[in-house]
């Protein structure tokens, strides 16, 4: 998880850089905003993850997700055929790249639900152990 963390966070930082560079401050503003719907969708996520996260401070957590790991490799190779398909439906480069922002949130939102559910499988493992009880 430390690493998805260091990896969202250089990458919005060059995210930006670069929207900053081809776009321009009103345009990079105008791609951010564009997506405030699902910026929005994040808030009830982290709301349900810091519930359950509060529910468990003091309990082991197990990682339901360790045997769930999408590698690097598949990522940008999945990155890479959105990048092709973008070129051309979004009329080239200049549009290709305005998606970027779009992918990073979903990402973001991805890294947060799956977190959110591994909590919540640990909060169902212990209310089924304090029902046994």
């Amino acid at each position: 998880m430390a690493n998805s963390k260091n990896l969202f966070t250089l990458s919005f930082i060059l995210l930006i850089i670069t929207y900053l560079f081809v776009f321009g401050r009103s345009k990079t503003l105008e791609i951010i905003l564009s997506e405030y719907l699902l910026i929005l969708s994040i808030i009830p996520i982290i709301i349900t993850l810091f519930y359950f996260k509060k529910k468990l401070h003091n309990t082991k957590i197990i990682d339901f997700n360790k045997n769930n790991q999408f590698s690097l490799k598949s990522s940008i190779g999945f990155f890479l055929i959105f990048q092709v398909a973008d070129y051309f439906y979004e009329d080239g480069f200049i549009g290709m790249i305005s998606q970027w922002f779009l992918y990073w949130v979903l990402g973001i939102i991805t890294l947060l639900l799956l977190q959110t559910i591994n909590y919540f499988k640990n909060y169902q493992v212990l209310k089924n152990l304090n029902l046994d009880n």
